[in-house]
């Protein structure tokens, strides 16, 4: 018999995945028990697990297609590098610096809240997230429940977003720094995939609130003004409202997140402390 248990949290979602060894291959009742887990709690936690990037990706590659870092997303959506010619790789997340050079990136700042690589057509389906070393405070991740926070909109704020989509510029990373390549500072203007304000979880069949992040966002058809005013209104509801499970680190955590439904961001924490993460991602297979 499986030892394999899901512990929810008492939290608006995420669940502990508990008597499992993720560094092996997993049975397909092993598969079926998480993937159930993910798409019922959204974000599911594994402590403990002693893994090597090969290993973060097998189990990962269980689940679905691996999909490209942010970055590499990035140009090939651009088209400045072809699929072909790119092996999949790690991500690496880390304020580490070596030879002068950072390892990863993001850096030892606050990243604020969004969904990851909206900025294509196909944003990844999930991203699984493992902790490498950390520091005793700080660095913590918070994540939101966005069928939650679609469910608890006012009415007037339901029915204003009705049918109506969002440009998801790249301009801007998670941490709040304006990528160099984009010049346009009008997100009217911008170019971007558009995608559903509410969008229809393509498993599950449930709606939720999919803004990706509010810098270089715009609502398609309003003027800039009241595309920004509506953003504001949706902004304050989502971030005063309670719909949040906070993970702290332990080094052997594996933290995995429906991104089409689930929101997050990071605390800030101390430079001269080491953080390094390393993350596979799960390709989307079908828009919405």
């Amino acid at each position: 018999m499986s030892d394999l248990e899901v512990c929810p949290f008492d939290a608006p979602l995420g669940a502990e995945i508990r008597g499992v060894d993720i560094s092996k291959p997993l049975t397909p009742s092993a598969v079926e028990t998480i993937r159930t887990a993910w798409h019922d709690h959204l974000v599911l936690l594994f402590r403990d697990q002693d893994m090597s990037d090969a290993q973060h990706f097998a189990f990962t590659a269980q689940f679905g297609t691996l999909d490209y870092p942010p970055e590499l997303l990035l140009a090939i959506a651009a088209g400045e590098v072809r699929v072909e010619d790119e092996p999949m790789a790690i991500n690496v997340i880390s304020n580490v610096i070596e030879n002068g050079k950072p390892i990863g990136v993001l850096g030892n700042g606050e990243a604020f809240w969004h969904s990851d690589s909206t900025f294509v057509e196909i944003p990844p389906a999930a991203s699984l997230l493992r902790s490498l070393e950390v520091p005793d405070s700080g660095g913590d991740t918070y994540f939101m429940n966005m069928y939650q926070a679609l469910e608890t909109l006012p009415d007037e704020l339901r029915q204003a977003i009705k049918g109506k989509s969002s440009k998801h510029d790249a301009a801007y990373s998670s941490s709040g720094k304006r990528r160099p390549q984009f010049t346009e500072l009008d997100p009217s203007k911008s170019t971007g995939p558009i995608h559903p304000l509410e969008r229809t979880h393509p498993d599950t069949g449930r709606k939720s609130l999919y803004l990706g992040r509010r810098l270089g966002s715009y609502i398609v058809g309003l003027p800039l003004d009241e595309s920004e005013d509506l953003l504001d209104r949706i902004w304050d509801h989502i971030t005063e409202g309670d719909f949040i499970w906070a993970q702290q680190w332990r080094v052997g955590d594996l933290v995995w997140w429906d991104n089409r439904c689930a929101m997050h961001r990071r605390d800030a924490f101390d430079p001269n402390v080491r953080r390094t993460m390393h993350r596979t991602q799960l390709a989307g297979d079908r828009p919405y």
